[in-house]
């Protein structure tokens, strides 16, 4: 018998997982206690932009294949593994992860489980949670020991989340120290098709998996705030962080990903998991093992700041007499994902400074007028620049790195630019008669 999957919560993990596991060949449930999600998502309309997502969306709903619910009941009658996509924001005011809505959606479903089944967990928790959650499951089902609990991890990336789903670099499985393999069998057959195709599947007790998706996060993040601490000492001592990033990325060990310097990370995942991981760390009484990811943090901040200082260097008159156009809201490419967006972060600052600021985003437009009403927004890349004695490149879409800075320079007032994320062609740029200053670059 072919497995029934069922997705608990169908936010941007959840709606993304939900899909792919219908294009996988399964027939999948999802469900979300959000009305107007499960209405949208039976739709076929995904509420937030993830290229690629639509259009699979779509084809399983209207074969079928998923199909969304806001009962736990249904649910739990239909599904023979659960995966739980519940989102597990950072608490207001604290390092620490809020699971408030992720034990809802377990205390919710474990009454209802009354025949052999799987929970898996996919959200990023911190350690020692799927002890707790499988320990409150088998004391709640009625199936008691035959209510089994996973952890596997994601690792998506926004603009790349479907591909990352569907052909995975690796898949974590998080067993119980001591199980009967039922568990493991189960996610093989629902990763099958990548397995075959050579995903590597890493075997792992509980509190590694939980682990896993914090540690991977917060070396990310360490390697970026490492190269934008390299991008401060080049700009002391007029080196070039481009360069030195070649230099240092063809070191195999090393790898030139992630050591682009620029204005740093933002987003749902990356700031909250490692102050989140830091939190943990302290309530175990290893904060120390990790007091190194405060400055990671502390250097990613400081980034903003300086790109604020940069255009106050460009800008030769007042805040309050200057316009400021921002090109970018999203925290990253492909993604109208504004969480901690840094790119909003600096034109929040400079508004508040006095100027008149004017953001412009291929995707995340609507997103930032929700979340930032104060700011001016502009359709176009002209129409944001129009006018402008400075012009902010805060995220590196393509449609940015491409335009024509000669047709760029006949619109705006100075033609001055801030390059935030080092993907403009310096030269190019000043041969068309612009100021150019980038983090880290002489």
């Amino acid at each position: 018998m072919t497995l029934r999957i069922t997705v608990i919560g169908c936010g941007y993990l959840g709606a993304t997982h939900a899909a792919s596991m219908a294009e996988l060949g399964f027939e999948v449930l999802g469900l979300d206690v959000d009305e107007a999600k499960v209405e949208s998502l039976t739709e076929a309309r995904v509420p937030f932009f993830e290229p690629g997502l639509e259009p699979m969306l779509r084809k399983h709903v209207e074969s079928g294949r998923l199909q969304f619910t806001t009962s736990y009941a249904e649910a739990a009658a239909f599904g023979d593994i659960h995966f739980l996509c519940v989102s597990t924001p950072q608490r207001d005011g604290e390092l620490a992860a809020d699971l408030s809505h992720l034990e809802a959606a377990v205390d919710s479903l474990s009454p209802l489980l009354d025949r052999s089944c799987l929970v898996v967990g996919k959200s990023t928790v911190p350690v020692g949670t799927a002890t707790r959650l499988a320990a409150r499951i088998r004391e709640v089902a009625p199936a008691a020991e035959e209510a089994r609990l996973a952890w596997n991890p994601e690792f998506l990336r926004e603009g790349y989340a479907v591909d990352d789903t569907l052909h995975p670099d690796r898949l974590v499985f998080g067993l119980p120290r001591e199980h009967d393999g039922v568990a493991e069998a189960a996610l093989r057959e629902v990763y099958a098709e990548p397995i075959a195709s050579g995903t590597p599947v890493v075997l792992a007790d509980l509190a590694t998996a939980e682990l896993a998706k914090a540690a991977a996060n917060s070396f990310l993040a360490t390697k970026i705030s490492f190269i934008n601490a390299m991008a401060e000492l080049c700009e002391a001592t007029g080196g070039d962080v481009a360069v030195l990033a070649d230099a240092i990325g063809h070191d195999p060990r090393i790898g030139r990903k992630f050591l682009n310097a620029g204005l740093g990370f933002g987003g749902g995942c990356l700031p909250k998991d490692i102050r989140g991981f830091m939190a943990r760390a302290g309530e175990l009484g290893a904060g120390d093992a990790l007091t190194f990811l405060r400055e990671v943090d502390a250097i990613n901040e400081r980034r903003r700041k300086r790109v604020v200082d940069m255009a106050a260097d460009l800008v030769d008159r007042p805040w309050p007499s200057a316009k400021v156009a921002v090109l970018g809201a999203a925290f990253k490419p492909d993604s109208d994902d504004i969480r901690d967006s840094p790119a909003l972060n600096v034109a929040g600052r400079l508004h508040l400074f006095g100027a008149a600021v004017t953001v412009h985003d291929p995707q995340a437009m609507e997103n930032a007028r929700r979340s930032w009403p104060t700011l001016r927004y502009a359709d176009s890349v002209v129409e944001a620049c129009r006018g402008a004695h400075v012009v902010l490149v805060l995220t590196e879409w393509q449609q940015f790195t491409e335009v024509d800075p000669g047709m760029l320079a006949e619109v705006v007032a100075v033609p001055s630019v801030v390059d935030g994320r080092n993907c403009l062609d310096p030269e190019v740029w000043r041969a068309a008669g612009w100021a150019y200053r980038a983090l880290g670059r002489p």
